[in-house]
């Protein structure tokens, strides 16, 4: 059963406050009214409301520092704040409190309608306080909840584990900010991998760190594991040095902290299929399928993927598959990303890759153009480069990513 939403009603004004508390009780709410708070936040964290609402023409302004009191808090700061504003001070009172309100309506507000924008901003918080917060894409609990709705609709899916070997030891070797643009580009890759060759309803999630989760139908996870397998092995090496890159190991502590040559990163993934005839049912059979195939293939070397087709044995007598029979090494020789050309011939800089792959990561955007929207190259030097990359690729009809996927 769903929990009843708490909805906190901060105003002097007694004529609004029983409006509201008519109207949202009514509609099944639990409803809190205070007149105008001072600074101090604790009573509304024993409250611990899932919207705020405040009357901000009856407050006065030093009291509209609990606007920004309650977003400096940790325990507070996920919860929407709506104001409610006054139509001729709204430009002065947006400018007073602009840093800590999610919303507003002009007073007398319309209850139907601030009833909407509770409902919009409650959806709004959920979802990003369950979301990755480098990445942006859903979490545990939105994965769960997605996992669930599948085994409840009865319906055949695949559910694919990403795992990204030897991440940590990139990590302590090259720092966290490298280790988070990685993070980002896989990221970015799952993403356009599955809207190629996945469905248009399936779901990608970041549990956190080097763990990703991909859910599809059982006809589509091969072709989505074989594509994103060659474009992670083709790419990934390039977030390492030259020189580690060529002898394709880093020198990094073990987990008993001996140096060791340890391999660059590769993908292990694991993917469970769920049938009409052998379905799932519940989230922990799905966990512990997955576990036991993570763990077998883990000890195996270089980018893979399994399916488990439930026929009872861990790994029902497969064996791991790779991308294509073209190695990483050779296909990272083979390719050069747009970028990489791009500073070699001292076009851009390193930072200005970076801030353009940020962008590029997030809006989808083809690299080159972002480069050009920057003002980091010009038109010729695109061109050139992108004719450079095309000589550079291998022959044999390997396949070579698209710019705008390259770091």
């Amino acid at each position: 059963m769903e929990r009843v939403k708490r909805i906190l009603i901060i105003s002097s004004d007694k004529t609004l406050r029983d409006v509201l508390m008519f109207c949202f009780d009514g509609w099944g709410y639990e409803v809190f009214l205070q007149d105008v708070p001072g600074n101090d936040v604790n009573q509304i964290k024993r409250i611990s409301p899932d919207v705020i609402v405040v009357d901000v023409q009856t407050a006065r302004k030093p009291q509209l520092e609990i606007c920004q009191l309650l977003k400096d808090d940790f325990l507070t700061a996920f919860i929407p704040i709506i104001t409610i504003i006054n139509k001729r001070q709204l430009r002065q009172q947006l400018l007073d409190i602009r840093q800590g309100v999610d919303d507003y309506l002009i007073k007398p507000p319309d209850p139907l309608d601030l009833r909407i924008r509770i409902e919009m901003a409650l959806k709004r918080s959920q979802y990003s306080y369950h979301t990755n917060t480098l990445t942006g894409l859903p979490g545990a609990r939105i994965i769960e909840e997605c996992v669930r709705d599948k085994i409840h609709q009865g319906k055949p899916f695949s559910f694919g584990y990403v795992d990204i070997d030897n991440f940590k030891f990139f990590n302590d070797a090259y720092g966290y900010h490298k280790g988070d643009k990685a993070i980002m580009q896989v990221a970015y890759m799952l993403y356009t991998v599955i809207k190629e060759a996945g469905n248009p309803e399936d779901f990608i999630g970041h549990i956190g760190g080097d763990d990703f989760v991909f859910v599809t139908t059982p006809e589509k996870y091969a072709a989505i594991c074989r594509s994103f397998i060659e474009q992670f092995d083709t790419l990934m090496p390039f977030h390492y040095s030259a020189e580690d890159r060529d002898q394709g190991f880093v020198m990094a502590r073990d987990r008993t902290h001996k140096v060791r040559k340890l391999p660059l990163m590769s993908l292990s993934i694991a993917v469970v299929n769920c049938s009409e005839s052998q379905p799932f049912k519940s989230l922990v059979e799905v966990s512990d399928r997955v576990a036991e195939i993570k763990g077998y293939l883990k000890a195996q070397p270089g980018s893979k993927f399994m399916a488990d087709r439930r026929s009872g044995d861990a790994v029902n007598g497969a064996e791991p598959q790779s991308a294509g029979p073209a190695p990483a090494e050779k296909r990272s020789r083979t390719h050069r990303p747009l970028g990489q050309i791009l500073i070699e011939r001292k076009c851009i800089t390193v930072e200005q890759l970076d801030e353009a792959l940020r962008v590029n990561w997030h809006r989808g955007v083809a690299l080159g153009e972002i480069l050009k929207e920057c003002g980091y190259i010009k038109d010729p030097d695109l061109q050139s480069a992108l004719e450079a990359q095309k000589a550079l690729s291998a022959p044999g009809g390997e396949i070579v990513p698209r710019p705008q996927m390259l770091n």
